[in-house]
């Protein structure tokens, strides 16, 4: 079994390690929290004193960290003291530019590097059903495949270095504009007249269903596990959302594409967070719907 390191132990990290416990591996893990460091001690993670002392003799080094920044500080930190044809395995939700910085500075000193950014939230992290979406070489992705399914149930190798960073931003776009589709038929419906759950029996077995309604569905009543019955506590919290659509926007910047519903989301969140709907799940978007149209949930 493969010694890993593993960087990060927050909400998403200490339960991914924990599963790789779980399923037989050695895991060494840090955080820079005192608190995170205990809780996934705990579970059966053998905790470090630094990040560079954890990464010491691991095979595998994950990090699963807020930011791009995180990630290549990390990395400058501690790929001199790893081993070389060390594989780092970045979980991160960062953008493909910094995920390729990061890369291309592991491979620069003899390190091997994937990008695996994950899709399922904490649930997904907790009963290892995350969906990994990976960049980089196939040899490298075959590697940590055990590694990974370990942790999730889907993994897919998307392509190159940054492209697992590509697959999240572009799915996680398709997310938010889509949450945005189904809160405004909601407000519709209730400026027409129509109920909840007429409006959820409809769509969700017609052409309107899709995981913003099913799931995720923004109003209290039709779907009992979502969000919107227990007072928008997330689930994937409205900054998170702004956080990821910001980076589809860079991706945007970066590729040139011509995108257009995608950039109204962006900024439909971003002013949503800011106005106080941070820490709220994104189906509570709906809200500023109903703000602009002066209508009450029905």
């Amino acid at each position: 079994m493969a010694h890993i390191a593993f960087i990060g132990l927050g909400h998403m990290g200490a339960p991914m390690a924990a599963n790789l416990v779980k399923a037989g591996f050695q895991v060494k893990g840090f955080d820079l929290l005192p608190q995170l460091r205990d809780t996934a001690a705990c579970a059966g993670v053998n905790v470090g004193s630094s990040a560079r002392e954890t990464v010491i003799g691991a095979s595998v080094v994950i990090t699963m960290l807020p930011a791009g920044e995180h990630v290549i500080s990390v990395y400058d930190e501690v790929l001199s003291v790893a081993d070389q044809d060390t594989l780092f395995i970045d979980c991160s939700t960062i953008s493909v530019e910094e995920s390729r910085i990061a890369a291309d500075n592991a491979k620069t000193l003899g390190k091997r590097a994937l990008d695996a950014p994950v899709s399922g939230g904490v649930v997904g992290a907790e009963k290892a059903k995350l969906t990994f979406m990976v960049g980089g070489e196939i040899t490298d992705f075959n590697e940590a495949l055990p590694i990974l399914q370990a942790m999730g149930a889907r993994v897919v190798h998307c392509g190159g270095s940054g492209l697992g960073q590509a697959a999240k931003v572009c799915n996680n776009m398709i997310l938010g504009v889509s949450q945005i589709a189904v809160a405004e038929a909601f407000v519709l419906g209730e400026k027409l007249g129509l109920s909840h759950q007429a409006l959820y029996d409809v769509a969700s077995n017609a052409s309107g269903q899709c995981w913003a309604l099913t799931t995720n569905c923004p109003v209290p009543g039709p779907v009992q596990s979502s969000p919107a019955n227990n007072d928008y506590q997330p689930g994937f919290s409205s900054a998170l959302m702004a956080k990821d659509l910001g980076l589809a926007k860079q991706a945007v910047e970066l590729s040139g594409a011509r995108v257009t519903l995608g950039l109204y989301a962006q900024e439909m969140y971003a002013e949503f967070a800011k106005k106080g709907g941070a820490n709220l799940d994104f189906s509570a978007i709906i809200s500023s719907m109903r703000d602009q149209n002066g209508s009450q949930e029905n």
